[in-house]
């Protein structure tokens, strides 16, 4: 799987492209992937940002693999079990994102884009609404919009929060980033929203646990999946999970 640093990758990136590079890219593939993230905590063995890091990572491989580019990350979502964690930057609804979202949307469509991948990577059942909400709004006024979260690729994996599944596909991509030593070893227990919980924060499979060596076979299938989406042969709402309705849910 293509290194996050490769030159081929970051041709690909928006914000790094001279106007013309833009237009050539896109006369052979109208086509822009527009990832969603946000900061929030992650409990203490992964970055903050890494909703933001993997929806991007996604769309920058997918475009490797159907052309078109790779808009830059937002890196604020709202709804999810965290809002009062440290370190957690959390808007209380989606208005403004959406704000940001349909100028994003209407520029792009202005520019002669047929069709945009819309990915939020963080995944809470508000920022899933928003996303989809968008998407009808945006049926035939002039662009195609393409609205999907990271939860909602059937693998056979359940996404979680913090846990075996962004552990691993956090690493595939910025293995530098996992630190999992930063975990203590006490044993697990219902309450993890106690900070004094070894795993303070995760919701689904204890990370401790994961065989890092895993991760590459889930960014490849990941990846596939995202060139489904973008190509309209994925199955949509086959593979809808969130883990936000779980256990924990919301404080």
């Amino acid at each position: 799987m293509t290194n996050a640093d490769d030159p081929a990758l970051r041709v690909l990136q928006l914000e790094l492209l001279r106007p013309e590079q833009i237009e050539a890219a896109l006369s052979r593939r109208s086509l822009v992937y527009l990832p969603l993230g946000t900061i929030e905590w992650h409990s203490h063995h992964l970055p903050v940002g890494l909703d933001s890091l993997t929806a991007h990572g996604l769309c920058v491989r997918a475009a490797a693999r159907t052309g078109g580019l790779v808009h830059p990350v937002l890196h604020h979502g709202t709804g999810g079990g965290h809002g009062g964690y440290p370190w957690t930057v959390m808007m209380p609804d989606g208005t403004e994102i959406t704000a940001l979202l349909n100028r994003t949307l209407s520029r792009l469509r202005d520019f002669g884009v047929a069709r945009v991948v819309l990915l939020t990577g963080h995944f809470a059942d508000e920022q899933q609404a928003m996303v989809d909400q968008l998407a009808t709004e945006w049926v035939g006024q002039g662009i195609e919009v393409v609205a999907t979260s990271v939860n909602r690729s059937g693998i056979d994996m359940p996404p979680d929060h913090a846990g075996a599944f962004e552990t691993l596909l956090l690493h595939a991509m910025h293995p530098d980033l996992v630190r999992m030593d930063a975990l203590g070893d006490e044993p697990d227990h219902p309450d993890r929203h106690d900070p004094r919980h070894p795993i303070w924060g995760v919701v689904g499979a204890d990370p401790r646990g994961v065989d890092l060596g895993r991760s590459s076979d889930l960014l490849e299938a990941m990846v596939s999946w995202m060139a489904e989406v973008a190509a309209g042969t994925d199955r949509p709402g086959a593979g809808d999970q969130s883990i936000y309705s779980q256990t924990l849910g919301s404080r």
